[in-house]
Protein backbone atom coordinates (compact mmCIF):
# COMPACT_ATOMS: atom_id res chain seq x y z
CA UNK A 1 0.00 0.00 0.00
CA UNK A 2 1.64 2.93 -0.72
CA UNK A 3 1.45 6.45 0.66
CA UNK A 4 -1.27 8.27 -1.62
CA UNK A 5 -3.64 4.76 -1.05
CA UNK A 6 -3.03 5.20 2.86
CA UNK A 7 -3.94 8.86 3.19
CA UNK A 8 -6.90 8.82 1.14
CA UNK A 9 -8.46 5.66 2.99
CA UNK A 10 -8.01 7.12 6.15
CA UNK A 11 -9.35 10.98 5.39
CA UNK A 12 -12.85 10.15 5.54
CA UNK A 13 -12.66 8.93 9.21
CA UNK A 14 -9.56 10.55 10.64
CA UNK A 15 -11.75 13.38 11.93
CA UNK A 16 -14.47 10.84 13.63
CA UNK A 17 -11.28 9.25 15.71
CA UNK A 18 -10.23 12.92 16.98
CA UNK A 19 -13.46 13.41 17.67
CA UNK A 20 -13.66 10.36 19.51
CA UNK A 21 -10.52 10.82 21.54
CA UNK A 22 -11.57 14.22 22.59
CA UNK A 23 -14.62 13.12 24.15
CA UNK A 24 -12.73 10.42 25.73
CA UNK A 25 -9.96 11.92 26.83
CA UNK A 26 -11.25 16.02 26.72
CA UNK A 27 -7.97 17.51 25.93
CA UNK A 28 -7.57 18.64 22.22
CA UNK A 29 -4.01 17.73 22.91
CA UNK A 30 -4.17 14.13 23.99
CA UNK A 31 -6.54 13.78 21.45
CA UNK A 32 -4.16 14.73 18.80
CA UNK A 33 -1.26 12.65 20.56
CA UNK A 34 -4.00 9.92 20.24
CA UNK A 35 -4.88 10.27 17.00
CA UNK A 36 -1.26 10.57 15.90
CA UNK A 37 -0.92 7.45 17.46
CA UNK A 38 -3.95 5.19 15.93
CA UNK A 39 -2.94 7.10 12.76
CA UNK A 40 0.80 5.51 12.76
CA UNK A 41 -0.43 2.19 14.10
CA UNK A 42 -2.59 1.48 11.10
CA UNK A 43 0.07 2.81 8.97
CA UNK A 44 2.57 0.45 10.64
CA UNK A 45 -0.02 -2.83 9.66
CA UNK A 46 -0.67 -0.74 6.23
CA UNK A 47 -0.36 -5.02 4.58
CA UNK A 48 -3.05 -6.35 6.84
CA UNK A 49 -5.64 -3.43 6.29
CA UNK A 50 -6.65 -4.89 3.48
CA UNK A 51 -7.89 -7.84 5.40
CA UNK A 52 -10.39 -5.97 7.60
CA UNK A 53 -13.96 -5.93 6.15
CA UNK A 54 -14.45 -2.14 7.76
CA UNK A 55 -11.52 -0.18 8.11
CA UNK A 56 -13.31 2.60 9.84
CA UNK A 57 -14.92 0.51 12.25
CA UNK A 58 -11.10 -0.69 13.24
CA UNK A 59 -9.98 2.19 14.13
CA UNK A 60 -12.65 3.50 16.21
CA UNK A 61 -12.07 0.20 18.26
CA UNK A 62 -8.50 1.01 18.49
CA UNK A 63 -9.52 4.57 19.23
CA UNK A 64 -11.59 3.50 22.07
CA UNK A 65 -8.96 0.86 23.87
CA UNK A 66 -6.25 3.31 23.16
CA UNK A 67 -7.92 6.54 25.15
CA UNK A 68 -9.44 3.87 27.67
CA UNK A 69 -5.56 2.53 28.39
CA UNK A 70 -4.25 6.29 28.91
CA UNK A 71 -7.16 7.37 30.65
CA UNK A 72 -6.55 4.01 32.88
CA UNK A 73 -2.87 5.04 33.53
CA UNK A 74 -3.98 8.31 35.27
CA UNK A 75 -2.30 10.71 32.81
CA UNK A 76 -5.01 12.44 32.11
CA UNK A 77 -7.07 13.29 35.56
CA UNK A 78 -6.49 16.72 35.89
CA UNK A 79 -8.43 17.43 32.53
CA UNK A 80 -11.54 19.87 31.50
CA UNK A 81 -14.25 20.04 28.91
CA UNK A 82 -14.33 22.37 26.85
CA UNK A 83 -17.06 23.44 23.69
CA UNK A 84 -16.22 25.68 21.40
CA UNK A 85 -18.65 24.46 18.90
CA UNK A 86 -21.38 27.00 19.37
CA UNK A 87 -21.52 30.30 17.92
CA UNK A 88 -24.66 31.66 17.02
CA UNK A 89 -23.87 35.65 16.56
CA UNK A 90 -27.68 36.76 15.92
CA UNK A 91 -28.85 35.79 19.91
CA UNK A 92 -29.25 38.11 22.57
CA UNK A 93 -26.89 38.49 25.52
CA UNK A 94 -29.36 36.17 28.10
CA UNK A 95 -30.25 33.62 25.61
CA UNK A 96 -26.34 32.59 24.75
CA UNK A 97 -25.40 33.06 28.64
CA UNK A 98 -28.20 30.26 29.38
CA UNK A 99 -27.52 27.92 25.97
CA UNK A 100 -23.38 28.35 27.11
CA UNK A 101 -24.96 27.20 30.71
CA UNK A 102 -27.13 24.33 29.27
CA UNK A 103 -23.91 23.21 27.35
CA UNK A 104 -21.45 23.33 30.47
CA UNK A 105 -24.08 21.24 32.60
CA UNK A 106 -24.74 19.14 29.88
CA UNK A 107 -20.97 18.19 29.87
CA UNK A 108 -20.68 17.58 33.45
CA UNK A 109 -23.84 15.50 33.32
CA UNK A 110 -21.93 13.60 30.21
CA UNK A 111 -18.76 13.44 32.81
CA UNK A 112 -20.62 11.64 35.63
CA UNK A 113 -21.98 8.84 32.99
CA UNK A 114 -20.58 4.99 33.19
CA UNK A 115 -17.34 5.02 30.61
CA UNK A 116 -19.70 2.97 28.48
CA UNK A 117 -22.88 5.25 28.35
CA UNK A 118 -20.34 7.80 27.86
CA UNK A 119 -19.20 5.92 24.61
CA UNK A 120 -22.18 4.64 23.31
CA UNK A 121 -23.62 8.87 23.47
CA UNK A 122 -20.64 9.91 21.28
CA UNK A 123 -20.97 7.35 18.84
CA UNK A 124 -24.21 7.99 18.19
CA UNK A 125 -25.20 11.37 19.07
CA UNK A 126 -22.06 13.32 18.21
CA UNK A 127 -20.71 10.83 15.48
CA UNK A 128 -23.95 9.82 14.30
CA UNK A 129 -23.03 5.94 14.01
CA UNK A 130 -25.69 3.49 13.79
CA UNK A 131 -26.59 0.46 15.71
CA UNK A 132 -24.36 -2.01 13.74
CA UNK A 133 -21.68 -0.17 13.76
CA UNK A 134 -21.42 1.00 17.21
CA UNK A 135 -22.15 -2.77 17.75
CA UNK A 136 -19.12 -3.35 15.82
CA UNK A 137 -17.05 -0.71 17.84
CA UNK A 138 -18.16 -1.79 21.17
CA UNK A 139 -18.81 -5.34 21.03
CA UNK A 140 -21.92 -5.34 22.57
CA UNK A 141 -25.57 -6.68 21.25
CA UNK A 142 -27.64 -3.62 19.06
CA UNK A 143 -30.63 -3.66 21.53
CA UNK A 144 -27.94 -3.64 24.77
CA UNK A 145 -26.59 -0.39 23.02
CA UNK A 146 -30.08 0.92 22.42
CA UNK A 147 -30.61 0.19 26.12
CA UNK A 148 -27.23 2.43 27.67
CA UNK A 149 -28.06 4.49 25.37
CA UNK A 150 -31.57 5.27 26.43
CA UNK A 151 -30.33 5.57 30.17
CA UNK A 152 -27.64 8.11 29.37
CA UNK A 153 -30.22 10.45 27.50
CA UNK A 154 -32.86 9.73 30.27
CA UNK A 155 -30.12 10.61 32.95
CA UNK A 156 -28.86 13.58 31.16
CA UNK A 157 -32.47 15.07 30.69
CA UNK A 158 -33.81 14.21 33.97
CA UNK A 159 -30.35 16.30 35.95
CA UNK A 160 -30.64 18.67 33.48
CA UNK A 161 -34.59 19.19 34.19
CA UNK A 162 -33.39 18.74 38.03
CA UNK A 163 -30.62 21.74 37.76
CA UNK A 164 -33.20 23.88 35.76
CA UNK A 165 -36.18 23.55 38.11
CA UNK A 166 -34.35 23.63 41.21
CA UNK A 167 -31.62 26.43 41.06
CA UNK A 168 -27.85 25.42 40.87
CA UNK A 169 -26.70 22.77 43.02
Amino acid sequence: MTQLEFTSLVTPFKDKVYRLAKRLLVSTEEAEDATQEILMRLWNNKAKISSYNNVEAFAMTMTKNFCLDRLKSKQAQNLKIVHSNYQDHNVSLQRQLEANDSVSWVSKIIETLPEQQKLILQLRDIEEYDFDEIAEIVEMNPTAIRVALSRARKTIREQLINTHSYGVK
